[in-house]
């Protein structure tokens, strides 16, 4: 019997083997970390750490912001559960993700590609490509509203400097990779310490913030709150990051035979599980400081960032809280400007087999986030920026299950897993996952067209 598939099959374990014809995923990279063959748990633990902070940066970038601020400055505490909620799905989806890639040497664009037919591939080619510019949307307004509040650059020109970040990314992709998750790191920590210190300064009360992490009915009654939850929901577990996360895992030189690659997909869920747990203390904390800084009080409706940030050094009686939250939120939106690449690269590649330079492709995504972001600012001013990244995650939210379904599809089927299939446990709590996304997205659509009629 093998240790991840189920049953009294004492027979050796049916290892999927990979196509050398095929074309690998981000060859550049690929292969390129060596793993220590003959070392402790924590040298190991250590060689595949990267992955899953590249995919953790995803779930904490502007658009997060955005919709934690409004939920907390709106229903207090209550959203915490939601937070809590899509956290627990995000390791679960991208569990699946990365066993995916390490069990079949192909991501998850590859194996759309592989499995279905050529309209239905092209579809969920835009699909996705419409969920990254989405994120690159918060991306841009995330970095033009920090460099407002910093330096004073006017949105409008601080939204053109973001197309120049391309610089940035081809810098860092002249480097190994590990320099790359590096450099992520680095700056998660600072946004880690940033709210640190937002969490000291605003002192929330405690058992308000233990009272939100219970699921509360309310949540989905309320038409308001849905779509705010479903903001949070869909700027949480992001669909970009299912492609993203089952492609960088392949960077680590891992064997090719059962032992090798069973110990790979259990370092590198480790390294998603402990990496993921950060983004959620950071989506806490943002909703948790909005909560004791706003609610119950007369700016209930703030849901700018730039609002939040002029409001909250009188608010909480020092100009430290303003700039903490200015430079975390610079920090959050160049961290995200790295993935964002990546997956923009993997989902073209995979799914057309079409290559273009990483600067080319991240020029074409960020020109794509800027135009609507440019329009906004000229037609509605800087107050519509908020309602604009809230609208960026729920269009995430929406392109979820077309992502989500063909994840959970791949990894049950054994005769494309193999001995990794995933167990029964975790497809148990997958496919409800997958329904629970999909029914909520029909809410939300349904409570829209209904709110547009009235």
């Amino acid at each position: 019997m093998t240790p991840d598939a189920p049953g009294g099959d004492l027979s050796p374990p049916v290892v999927p083997t990979r196509d050398p014809s095929l074309p690998l995923s981000l060859p550049e990279v690929h292969g390129s970390v060596p793993i220590p063959v003959t070392a402790s748990f924590w040298r190991k633990a250590f060689a595949f750490a990267g992955p899953g902070y590249l995919v953790a940066v995803g779930y904490m970038d502007p658009g997060n912001w955005a919709t934690d601020l409004a939920g907390g400055a709106r229903y207090g505490y209550t959203l915490l559960s939601v937070v809590m909620i899509s956290n627990l799905m995000a390791i679960l989806l991208q569990a699946l993700s990365l066993r995916l890639g390490i069990a079949t040497g192909r991501d998850l664009a590859q194996a759309c590609r592989d499995h279905y037919s050529r309209p239905a591939t092209l579809a969920l080619w835009v699909l996705a490509e419409l969920a990254i510019a989405a994120t690159d949307l918060a991306e841009v307004l995330g970095a033009a509203i920090a460099l407002n509040l910093l330096f004073g650059l006017p949105l409008l020109i601080g939204v053109c400097i973001t197309v120049l970040d391309v610089l940035l990314v081809l810098y860092l992709q002249q480097h190994q990779f590990r320099f790359v998750e590096a450099i992520v790191l680095v700056l998660i920590l600072g946004i880690a310490g940033a709210f640190a210190v937002e969490l000291w300064l605003s002192k929330p009360s405690l058992p308000g913030v233990l009272a939100g992490f219970v699921p509360s009915p309310r949540i989905v009654q309320d038409p308001e709150m849905l779509y705010i939850a479903l903001g949070i929901l869909g700027a949480t577990v992001m669909p970009h990051n299912l492609y993203l996360h089952s492609s960088i895992v392949q960077t680590r030189a891992y064997g090719d035979d059962y032992e090798s690659r069973r110990s790979a997909i259990r370092f590198a869920t480790f390294d998603s599980t402990l990496a993921l747990s950060s983004a959620l203390f950071i989506n806490a904390a943002i909703l948790i400081v909005a909560a004791a800084t706003f609610h119950g009080t007369p700016y209930e409706d703030v849901a700018d960032l730039g609002d939040a940030y002029k409001m909250l050094a009188p608010l909480l009686g020092t100009s430290l809280a303003s700039t903490m939250f200015a430079l975390a939120l610079l920090f959050s939106g160049q961290n995200a400007t790295i993935t964002g690449t990546l997956a923009g690269q993997i989902v073209m590649e995979g799914f057309l087999s079409i290559r273009l330079r990483p600067w080319l492709r991240r020029l074409i995504t960020r020109l794509i986030a800027v135009i609507p972001a440019i329009a906004v600012i000229v037609i509605y001013g800087e107050e519509g920026t908020g309602a604009l990244l809230i609208l960026s995650q729920v269009i995430l939210s929406l392109q979820l299950p077309f992502a989500v379904f063909p994840l959970v599809r791949f990894t049950a089927d054994r005769r494309r897993m193999g001995a990794f299939v995933a167990p029964r446990w975790m497809l148990a709590l997958a496919w409800p996952v997958a329904v629970l996304i999909a029914g909520l997205n029909v809410w939300l659509l349904y409570q829209t067209i209904v709110g547009w009629m009235s």
